[in-house]
């Protein structure tokens, strides 16, 4: 991990590739990088050079307390007239990792501490012009909505290079009641 600077905690949303990614490749810095899309749970996370099994083991029980759940990206939000995203229909889950993850490690604040409620988010677009912004998020609303069941928390490891970040783990949730329904 020497050329890794970075660390991120984030729920990958692979079902949102098709509508989302040809936008996100141009106007999303994270996509260049190589980051999926995702909904973050925590960035920045702890410096590559201490995650050892001890952080592993913590971040694991932490996830097995949240129980999976369905994401449904229904809607296009805007933070200002910078930034497009999708909403999740319900954020309590997200918001629950995030805090979990935050309780144990305190050192550790969404966005460096810079948003102190950090609001659950799928980023579309935000570079280009705000016409590029506008554009992308006419062209995903009729893609929308977009269903996920998530099943863990991954774990990102890189630096703010073109394709420099890479998955380095994944910490499974806990069961939920429908997980319970479907084995038996």
């Amino acid at each position: 991990m020497a050329s890794e600077t970075e660390t991120a905690l984030l729920v990958e949303v692979p079902a949102a590739d098709a509508a989302v990614g040809p936008y996100r490749d141009i106007l999303d810095l994270a996509a260049g990088w190589g980051v999926p899309a995702h909904l973050t749970v925590l960035y920045p996370f702890v410096p590559p050079a201490q995650l050892d099994d001890e952080v592993r083991s913590v971040v694991a029980d932490i996830a097995a307390t949240v129980p999976a759940f369905e994401l449904t990206l229904a809607g296009i939000e805007w933070f200002g007239a910078d930034l497009v995203w999708l909403a999740p229909d319900d954020p309590e889950p997200l918001r629950q990792l995030t805090a979990r993850v935050v309780a144990r490690f305190p050192d550790h604040q969404p966005y460096g501490g810079e948003i102190t409620d950090p609001t659950p988010h799928l980023t579309v677009a935000h570079l280009g012009t705000l016409a590029d912004r506008r554009a992308a998020a006419a062209a995903v609303l009729p893609r929308l909505p977009i269903r996920q069941r998530v099943t863990e928390v991954a774990l990102w490891a890189g630096s703010p290079e073109p394709a420099a970040w890479h998955r380095c783990g994944a910490f499974p949730l806990g069961r939920s009641l429908g997980d319970v329904h479907r084995h038996r």
